[in-house]
C-alpha cells in the first residue's frame, strides 16, 4: 500500500480521510492542522490516526510517507510545494494554487504519472472536462462553455471569495485538459430547499459536423470511466448533436461520507483525489516490480 498523508483538517480534508480509509491502495499515516484542539483532528485521532498539530513539518519528517494530499488554501500551498519537492514526495494540490499541471484521473492521468505536484483543477473542471474531452474525442472541439450548478449551501467562504479565480481556472482546464480551443465557465449558486446535487451544462461547438451516436458512445464511455471513482456521477441528459453544437448535461452526487450528498462538488475533488492518488499507487508498485531486471 502507498503510504500518504493529509494537511488540513477540515471539511474537505475529514471528506478525503474518509474516502483514504476506504482505500484497498491507501494507507493513511499522518493527519496534520495547525489547530491543536480543531474537531478534524479530534475525528482522526479517535480512528486511530495520527495526527499533528504542528503543520507540514511532521509530514515532511515520515520518510515512508510517498504522498501528500494538500486540503488547506492556495497560500499555504505555495509555501507546501517546495517543501514538499526538496523531501521527495508527491503533491496532490485540491487548492487553487495550480502549480503543477492541472490533472483530471479519467483523462490525463497517465501523462502525469512521474509529476511531483498535481493540482485538480477546480470542482467544476472536474464534473465537465471528462466531457469535452469526450466529444472533443469524436471531432476537434473550437468552443466549450460549461454552467455548474451547486447547491448555495455547499458554497462556504472560500468558494464564494474565490469566484473570479474558479471560472477562470475552469476556463483554462477546458482548453488545457479538455482540448478545447475556447473555453468558458460559469458557476451558479442556487439557494433551494431542499439543496440540490451538482448539476453541470456543458455546450461544445465542434469544427465539423459529426454523429449523434458516435458522441453519444463517447460519452457514455467517459461517464463509466469517471465513475470508477466517482460513484454519483451520472449522466443526466444524453448529448443533443444539432449541426455543429453539442449539448448535454451530467450532476453529481456525493458519497456522503463526512460531507452532505448534494454537495457533489466537493466530493468530486476529494474523490479525484483519491483516484490520482491510487493510479500513483499503481503506478509506483509497478515500477517497484520492474526495477529488478532494468
Amino acid at each position: 500500500m502507498l503510504k500518504v498523508a493529509i494537511i488540513g483538517p477540515g471539511n474537505i480534508g475529514t471528506d478525503l480521510m474518509y474516502k483514504v480509509l476506504r482505500s484497498p491502495k491507501l494507507e493513511l499515516c499522518m493527519l496534520a492542522g495547525i489547530i491543536p484542539d480543531s474537531e478534524g483532528l479530534k475525528r482522526a485521532a479517535a480512528l486511530g490516526i495520527p495526527t499533528t498539530a504542528q503543520g507540514i513539518g511532521p509530514v515532511l519528517d515520515q520518510e515512508e510517507i510517498r504522498v501528500v494530499f494538500d486540503a488547506t488554501g492556495a497560500r499555504p500551498h505555495l509555501a507546501h510545494a517546495p517543501l514538499l519537492k526538496e523531501a521527495g514526495k508527491i503533491a496532490i494540490d485540491l487548492t487553487p494554487a495550480a502549480v503543477g499541471p492541472y490533472v483530471v484521473p479519467a483523462v490525463n492521468m497517465g501523462e502525469h504519472l512521474d509529476s511531483l505536484n498535481v493540482n485538480l483543477v477546480t470542482c467544476g473542471g472536474q464534473a465537465t472536462i471528462p466531457i469535452v474531452s469526450a466529444v472533443g474525442r469524436v471531432a476537434p472541439l473550437a468552443y466549450a462553455e460549461i454552467v455548474a450548478t451547486i447547491a448555495s449551501k455547499s458554497a462556504g467562504p472560500g468558494t464564494r471569495q474565490n469566484i473570479d479565480e474558479f471560472t477562470q481556472t475552469t476556463a483554462r482546464g477546458l482548453e488545457v485538459v479538455g482540448k478545447a480551443e475556447k473555453g468558458k465557465a460559469i458557476i451558479i449558486l442556487n439557494p433551494a430547499e431542499p439543496p440540490i446535487v451538482m448539476r453541470n451544462t456543458i455546450y461544445c461547438e465542434v469544427e465539423r459536423p459529426c454523429d449523434e451516436q458516435e458522441i453519444r458512445a463517447s460519452v457514455e464511455e467517459m461517464v463509466e470511466q469517471v465513475q470508477d471513482y466517482v460513484p454519483g456521477y451520472r449522466l443526466r441528459v444524453p448529448p443533443l448533436v444539432k449541426g455543429n453544437l453539442v449539448t448535454t448535461m451530467i450532476e453529481v452526487e456525493g458519497a456522503g461520507d463526512f460531507l452532505p450528498t448534494y454537495s457533489g462538488n466537493l466530493d468530486i475533488i476529494t474523490a479525484a483525489a483519491v483516484g490520482v492518488a491510487e493510479r500513483l499507487a499503481d503506478h509506483i508498485i509497478n515500477r517497484r516490480e520492474v526495477a529488478p531486471d532494468a
